[in-house]
């Protein structure tokens, strides 16, 4: 019985160092990620410092803002809008005008004698004959058009 106590006790002590070897080998890892965090923050704020200096070098140089050559697209852009707003009222006038035009009736093609119509070959059928549906009127595609009382989007 003695033997089991010994190596009890050894097994204590075997335990206990390696219970302060991992001890040591942890507080080595929390210094090495305080290192890494140090040189992490210092990289942010140098980071940081280099927005604020293209910030201000932004706003001191005009000659980075909107160039000649940007004002004349712009400018481009805003005709196309214009020239685009007047065809879309050129064509609502149009569209007007056809409407309140009548419907000008088809030309009668003249026939033979022999396939002209005759209300005494047709008398039998009339009861059986259905009357057509009017046909509808043009509807535009487009209920509102943004020329009728919308402006167009300007950029």
């Amino acid at each position: 019985m003695p033997r089991k106590k010994k190596e009890g006790t050894m097994t204590e002590k075997t335990l206990e160092t390696k219970l302060v070897e991992n001890l040591v080998e942890l507080q080595k890892i929390h210094t090495n990620l305080l290192e890494k965090f140090d040189k992490l923050s210092g990289q942010i704020a140098s980071l940081l410092n280099l927005f604020e200096m293209t910030a201000k070098t932004f706003a001191d140089n005009p000659a980075n803002q909107i160039t000649q050559k940007d004002k004349e697209f712009l400018e481009k852009i805003d005709k196309l809008l214009e020239q685009n707003k007047t065809i879309a009222k050129g064509l609502l006038l149009m569209e007007e005008k056809i409407r309140s035009k009548p419907q000008a009736q088809p030309a009668q093609v003249q026939m033979p004698p022999q396939m002209q119509y005759s209300p005494m070959q047709t008398a039998p059928f009339q009861g059986q004959l259905q009357e057509e549906a009017p046909a509808e009127e043009f509807q535009p595609s487009i209920a509102n058009f943004p020329a009728q009382g919308k402006p167009l989007p300007k950029f």
